[in-house]
This record gives C-alpha cells, structure tokens and sequence, in this order.
C-alpha cells in the first residue's frame, strides 16, 4: 500500500481550510470527529496509530495523512469540505479551489480513479457493505481480493437501475442479460447523445457477461487460482468507470425538466 505524498504546500493549505490551529480541526468535537470518521471514513480515528503526533485532534489528522494511502486521504478531505459545506464556514474561494485541486490530485493518484463510485445508493446495508469491501481492496492495492465483491456490488446495481425503470427481470438473469436490458431502455427512450456512447455500452454488455465467467473460474467466490494483479486492476477500472458513468447519467436525467402541456402546443392543430 502507497502513502499519502502529500507536499508540505499541500498540507499548509490544507490545515489552513480545515482551521486546524490550536488543535482543532472545523468545528468537530471529540465525540463527533470520531462518529465522522467512522461513518464517512470507515476509520477508528481514536486508535493508537494515529496519535504518533499527538492526541489532538489536528495532529490526529495530521498522522492519518501519514499513514494512509492518497483515495483514502482524498475521500477523507472530500467529506470534510461536505460537513464544513453544511455549515457554511467556507468562506476563502480561492484557497477551496487550491485545495479541491489537491483532492483530485490525490483521488486519480490511486490504482482505480473511479473507485469512489463503487458505493450504494440507497439504504440497503448490505448493498453499502458489499459496496465497502470491494473499495477496500483497492485501498490495500489488492484488487485481486475484492474482484468476488465488486461482481456481487453491480449486479446488486443494476438489478436495483431496472427495477427503478420497472424493467422485466429476474433473480435468476445474469449481470450481462441486466445490463442489457437497461442499455436497451436507454436507447428507446432516446436517453444516450452519441451512437458512440451507446456502442461503448454495448460493448460493456460483452464485458459484464467475461464477469460472470470471472467471478466464478477466477476469484475468491470459489476454491480458484485468483486472477492476476494487471488483470484484476484492468476489470476493476471498466467496472467503476461504468458505475459512475451511469450515476452520472442517472443524476442528469432525475433533473431534466419534464415536458408540459405547453410545449407540446404546436404538435396539435385545434380548430376554432
């Protein structure tokens, strides 16, 4: 597992948007610092590996950042711009822009860019705990470890961007008959800009269904040979990719403005 590089440019701007002087960092206390890490992090930030700089909270934050690999880090720096977000105590733009940098500096410095993707969307405990052991292979760079979990993860997905469609499927359709099926929607309802865009999914049709055969022949799901470390980092690569392409794709069509009685006013020739 790589750490962290973190410059010391970096983390002065850093220290200085999370206002960790004196000790503190934003407005956490004690007790929520540590229920923040455990929900958005996934890490006991009480444990003692993390006091190597002292018990503080800043310096807390300071040893995480020395001691966990760059998508942990940029998912932790991520929440914490949410949470100050939310209580509007970001008030310097242009140092929130450096340190947004900093942030996707640190998310594409890590084997899977789009690992973050791999997340439920709902509040499914199992779909989000599945979701989690597969980001964590990633983040002990063992993707070959999570290849079981990540197959569960979008098969879980898809099914789950289906049923949301009220498409025609069953448990028993395999990851590639779901996902086509979901491409198929998109392409009658007009849904995809760029007949490439549709190719490509297509394409991941094909892909999904060499999953399958994976999962099985090929992972820890069974008594297998794992698969190697290229080739388990490649599938996850296209996996997350499509993940978060498809939320993208998701969110932009939840927002899209639906049609009114008005603009369909010049389809309709009404006598008078």
């Amino acid at each position: 597992m790589t750490l962290s590089d973190l410059s010391s440019r970096e983390r002065r701007k850093l220290e200085q948007l999370l206002d960790m002087g004196g000790g503190y960092v934003l407005n956490f206390s004690d007790r929520t610092y540590s229920e923040f890490f455990h929900e958005f992090v996934g890490k006991d930030i009480d444990n003692e590996r993390y006091k190597g700089r002292g018990t503080s909270k800043a310096n807390r934050l300071r040893s995480f950042w020395d001691q966990e690999p760059n998508g942990v880090v940029a998912k932790c720096l991520k929440e914490f711009i949410e949470h100050a977000r939310s209580f509007n105590t970001l008030h310097d733009r242009r140092l929130l822009e450096d340190c947004q940098a900093i942030i996707t500096r640190l998310f594409l410095d890590q084997p899977v860019a789009d690992i973050e993707a791999i997340s439920a969307h709902n509040d499914d405990r199992d779909f989000e705990l599945v979701a989690k052991a597969a980001r964590e292979s990633i983040e002990k760079n063992q993707p070959e470890q999570g290849l079981d979990r990540l197959h569960t993860f979008v098969v879980k997905f898809v099914r789950l961007l289906c049923e949301d469609r009220q498409l025609p499927v069953n448990r028993d359709m395999p990851l590639n008959g779901l996902f086509g099926a979901y491409v198929k929607h998109l392409r009658e309802k007009g849904q995809l800009g760029s007949e490439m865009t549709e190719r490509i999914l297509k394409s991941s049709i094909a892909n999904l269904e060499q999953f399958n055969h994976v999962r099985n022949k090929h992972t820890l799901a069974h008594d297998n040979p794992v698969l190697s470390y290229d080739e388990s980092l490649l599938i996850f690569n296209h996996v997350a990719s499509t993940v978060r392409f498809v939320k993208s794709l998701e969110e932009r069509l939840k927002v899209q403005p639906k049609p009114t009685l008005e603009a369909f006013a010049d389809d309709f020739d009404i006598p008078f």
